[in-house]
Parts: structure tokens; sequence; C-alpha cells
């Protein structure tokens, strides 16, 4: 983005740009906190993770704030405007994927009245580990205006989609097998879809970033792989 004649004008986009930065730290913070909390049954954590999301809402209202008083005050144009309206885009984003990792905090202490198997515990951590990725590097390719890399992390959501599948299947061969499971498992059939759909809201940050950036949207039409709709318990 050009260099304005008004410097302040500069300083304004500026400081959205830190907002969304600080609200994508903040968002990748707290999904990675409520993942560990609910491995560990880590209830204090949990609580914490509850807490941030009141940071997120503020964050979300200064920035629609200052977004709302710059367009009122400047006028933008063009690649400026698409600036300003691509922020609040974004940030309605982060703030939802603040919901959502608040909803699989609220999950704790259900899922931690009973041990989590290893290889379940397993299976959501690396489900994390790819939405974490995700989170970083959406924001850090739109602060450093790196729009051609935003396709691929784009389509990489379908691993997600696999993956959600994936636990879908194994949650569900848990209840199965001893029904005294269906209660934790039910609870961590949420947080997996809470998961999925953190990763379909980066999408969104993507797609927004992308038209931000280039003045031009991606493709309608993206993978969806989600297959549990199509999924069976076996006869």
């Amino acid at each position: 983005m050009g260099k304005h004649t008004v410097t302040s004008f500069d300083d304004e986009l500026g400081h959205i740009d830190r907002l969304i930065r600080d609200m994508g730290d903040l968002a990748a913070s707290m999904v990675e906190a409520a993942i560990r909390a609910l491995v560990n049954s880590d209830v204090a954590l949990g609580q914490r993770v509850i807490s941030d999301d009141a940071v997120m809402d503020a964050r979300q209202r200064e920035l629609d704030d200052r977004a709302i008083t710059l367009i009122a005050k400047r006028q933008p144009m063009a690649q400026d405007l698409r600036a300003v309206v691509g922020a609040i885009r974004m940030a309605g984003d982060l703030e939802r994927i603040g919901d959502l990792a608040k909803n699989i905090a609220k999950r704790v202490g259900a899922v931690g009245q009973n041990a989590m198997p290893r290889a379940l515990a397993h299976s959501i951590e690396t489900m994390a580990a790819m939405v974490l990725a995700q989170i970083t590097a959406v924001v850090d390719k739109y602060v450093s205006r790196q729009p051609e890399d935003l396709q691929a992390l784009r389509l990489a959501d379908e691993q997600i989609d696999v993956k959600y599948t994936a636990v879908f299947r194994e949650l569900l061969t848990y209840m199965m097998e001893d029904p005294r499971n269906i209660t934790a498992c039910t609870h961590l059939l949420f947080c997996a879809k809470n998961l999925e759909r953190i990763g379909d809201h980066v999408t969104n940050i993507a797609e927004n970033a992308y038209y931000v950036m280039t003045g031009q949207q991606l493709p309608p039409n993206r993978p969806k792989l989600d297959e549990t709709s199509l999924t069976t318990p076996a006869a």
C-alpha cells in the first residue's frame, strides 16, 4: 500500500493493522490454551481462556470504532477502502475464533471427569496444531502483504476437514466400545467441531486479505471435505 500525503492517515491504517495482528496473536493463544486445558483437565487454564474472550471482544470494538471513524473522516477510496472494510470483516472472524476457543474451554470440566485416552488426546492435539498453524500464517501473510501465499493457505483447510472426519470416526468408535465414554466423547465431538469451524474462519480471513491486497476475489468454490454426515456406525 502506497504512502499518503497526510501521514496521520498512514498512522491510522497502521494502527488498524496492529489491532488485526494483536487479535490474531490472542486468537492463537486462546486456541492453544483451550486445547492444553482440555487435554490436561486444567480447569483454571480453561477459565483464563474464557476471561480472555472479553479482551478479544474489546479489541474488536476498538478496531470497529477506529475503522468507522477513519471512513467518516478520510472518506477512503479504492484500495484504502478495501483495507478498512476488509479489516472489519477479518476482525469479525477473529472474534468468532475467540468465541469458539471459549466454547472449548467451557467443556474442560465436563470432559475432565473421565481420563481421556492418550491416542484420542493426540488426535485432538494434532488437529489443533494444524488450526494454530493456519491462524498464525494467515495473519502473517496479511500483515506482510503476501497475497500469493493466501490461496495455498486457504486450500490447506481441506486437511483440517479430513482430520476432523478422522477424529469424528475415532470418537464414535470409543462410544460404541464402552457406553461410559459417551458423555465425554460427546463433549469432545463439539470441541473437534469447534476446531473445524475455526479453520473455516481462517479461510474467510484469507479470502478477505487476498481481496484487500489484490482487489480480486479468490474462486468461490473451495474444497469442503467434512464427511461426518456420511459416517455411520459399523453394524
